[in-house]
């Protein structure tokens, strides 16, 4: 009888192991961006598990002398640093996570850690303050005409971070400066296919003069062919 219990219950494991979820776990590289009202990353997506998410998180770094050196290191200056985090679970970082992720060590890195950036911060605490966006992707093909892009940031310095709607389509974030608390949460430009937006287009489509975009943060299509 015994035996029979033990028998059912590992296949009624094995089944649910079977059916449950395909796993998130992985090195989820994120691009960094903020300034001295805020640190943010966004994760680098793919069309395929475990990475077919588009993410974007506020955090701060445990160490407070440590965020505030970075605040400063960023504020105003659109260059790309990226984080290259310790493995974990990225869905631990959806809205209705059981388990949330609170915190999560990471080294910071100026450039792209995949591609010779110089590692500038090891093993470091960020602490996670908000989750912004959590989307997963469709990984099928399929062709939006618009590029609609979302605000992030608050204060004189901002960014937009595209929604990735698409694929093939491009990872695309970018810094701009406004005085105005009124300006739009969102905006849609033409999409130029695979093209890099002008700064002009994302101008007008924010009623700010030319020189309101200070630059592009990340920019990226090879992962989302």
């Amino acid at each position: 009888m015994r035996r029979r219990l033990g028998a059912i219950l590992i296949g009624w494991l094995l089944a649910a192991t079977a059916w449950a979820a395909p796993s998130t776990f992985g090195t989820h590289g994120m691009a960094l961006f903020g300034n001295h009202e805020g640190l943010y990353a966004s994760h680098l997506p793919m069309f395929h598990g475990p990475h077919d998410y588009q993410l974007i998180i506020q955090f701060h770094v445990a160490d407070a002398g440590l965020d505030a050196t970075l605040r400063n290191r960023l504020e105003g200056k659109p260059m790309l640093w990226t984080i290259d985090p310790e493995k974990f679970e990225l869905d631990r970082l959806a809205p209705n996570s059981p388990t949330p992720l609170r915190h999560f060590k990471a080294d910071l890195v100026l450039g792209h850690f995949e591609h010779d950036g110089k590692v500038q911060y090891s093993d470091v605490t960020l602490v996670v303050d908000k989750v912004l966006m959590y989307r997963q992707l469709s990984p099928a093909v399929r062709v939006n005409p618009v590029a609609s892009y979302v605000r992030i940031g608050e204060g004189r310095q901002r960014f937009l971070v595209k929604e990735i709607d698409s694929r093939p389509d491009f990872d695309h974030i970018v810094a701009y400066r406004s005085d105005s608390e009124a300006r739009p949460v969102r905006v849609n430009i033409a999409k130029p296919h695979l093209g890099e937006p002008s700064p002009a287009a994302l101008a007008t489509a924010l009623g700010l003069p030319r020189k309101a975009i200070l630059g592009t943060v990340y920019y990226y299509t090879d992962d989302l062919r």
